[in-house]
């Protein structure tokens, strides 16, 4: 069963930097839709990025844009989030997410197929 494996979340300081890394267990479909969403506590599931892997869209969200990236290795089969800058209240669990299968992306969590564990970033001040 194909899997999202996510890593490099931690424990930083206010204006730290953390690089999040989402990998797929195996061959996907190169019309794929992936991105990045993430659970604050007492928060409902934010989205936050999102690459569509062909043609290479991009979208971020205004909550966090001029601070985080969305990138992809096609080579590797991973996407990235670059996040710069971090908060207190980009303390969260963040989670990869894709659909397999499709040239546009979609924000809504529904959308969705598959998703990762979660990797938990906090963030002090």
């Amino acid at each position: 069963q194909l899997r999202l494996l996510e890593s490099g979340g931690g424990s930083v300081q206010a204006g730290g930097n953390l690089t999040l890394s989402c990998g797929v267990s195996e061959y996907y479909s190169p019309r794929t839709c992936m991105a990045w969403f993430r659970d604050a506590p007492g928060k409902e599931r934010e989205w936050i990025a999102a690459i569509a892997q062909y043609p290479g869209y991009r979208w971020v969200s205004n909550s966090v844009k001029g601070r985080f990236t969305i990138s992809e290795d096609n080579a590797k089969e991973m996407v990235f989030l670059q996040m710069d800058d971090l908060k207190p209240e980009d303390s969260a669990t963040y989670y990869c997410a894709a659909h397999f299968g499709t040239s546009t992306c979609d924000m809504t969590v529904s959308f969705f197929q598959v998703w990762g564990q979660g990797t938990q970033v906090s963030v002090s001040t």
